[in-house]
Parts: C-alpha cells; sequence; structure tokens
C-alpha cells in the first residue's frame, strides 16, 4: 500500500532538477509568464528567507526590495512554469527562516557571503 502511494505521490509532484539551495542564498529564478498567447521568462532575483520541504508542497520564498519596499514571492518547487534557478551568492546564517530581514533595511539586512575557492572546483 505504502509503494502504491509513493507512486502516485511521484507522478502527481515531479521532482525539478535546480541547483541545491537554503535560506540565506541569493537566488535568480527565471519564471515563465503567459500573457494571451505570447509566454515570456521573467527574472526574480532575491534572498531565499524560507524552504518548506514537505514532498507534495515544497516551495521557497524569495524576498528583495524594489524601490524602497519589500517584495516576496513564494515558489512552488514542482511548478512547471519554473524554467531554471541560479544561485547567485551563498549566505552564511544561522537560522532556518530569515523573517527578521523583514524589519531590516539597508546595510543591516546583509548576509556575510560564503567564500567559494576557485581553485578547488
Amino acid at each position: 500500500m505504502s509503494l502504491l502511494l509513493d507512486f502516485v505521490n511521484q507522478q502527481l509532484n515531479p521532482q525539478a532538477n535546480h541547483p541545491s539551495f537554503k535560506a540565506g542564498d541569493t537566488v535568480t529564478v527565471h519564471y515563465k509568464i503567459k500573457e494571451g498567447d505570447k509566454e515570456r521568462i521573467q527574472q526574480f532575483s532575491g534572498v531565499v528567507i524560507m524552504r518548506k520541504n514537505h514532498p507534495s508542497t515544497a516551495s521557497f520564498t524569495v524576498r528583495k526590495i524594489s524601490n524602497g519596499v519589500g517584495v516576496e514571492r513564494i515558489f512552488p518547487v514542482g511548478s512547471p512554469f519554473i524554467d531554471k534557478v541560479e544561485v547567485n551568492k551563498v549566505g552564511i546564517v544561522r537560522r532556518a527562516k530569515l523573517f527578521y530581514l523583514r524589519e531590516l533595511t539597508g546595510k543591516s539586512a546583509r548576509i556575510r557571503e560564503k567564500i567559494v575557492n576557485k581553485k578547488a572546483q
């Protein structure tokens, strides 16, 4: 019975092949938007403040500041409208949910960046 339920969940929720990222990382999400009969790709770049990893409803929240106003957008991981996800910076944070960033602005809202060694790769 459990195998049957797992099979149905896999069919309903296909696994997306996005790079691994976590809260604190700066990502760019390329999202497909349909307007009438046309389709275009819009980029949304910001800091991941939250990941929900329940298998059937996995999602992540990205926050950015646009014209002085904080904008958050929730993306389902298995959405067919996500074209690709690029990880721009890997952040160093100690929490899984970064809701405290909502009250911070300017330099206090910065996240320390993990330095990636180019020679090791």
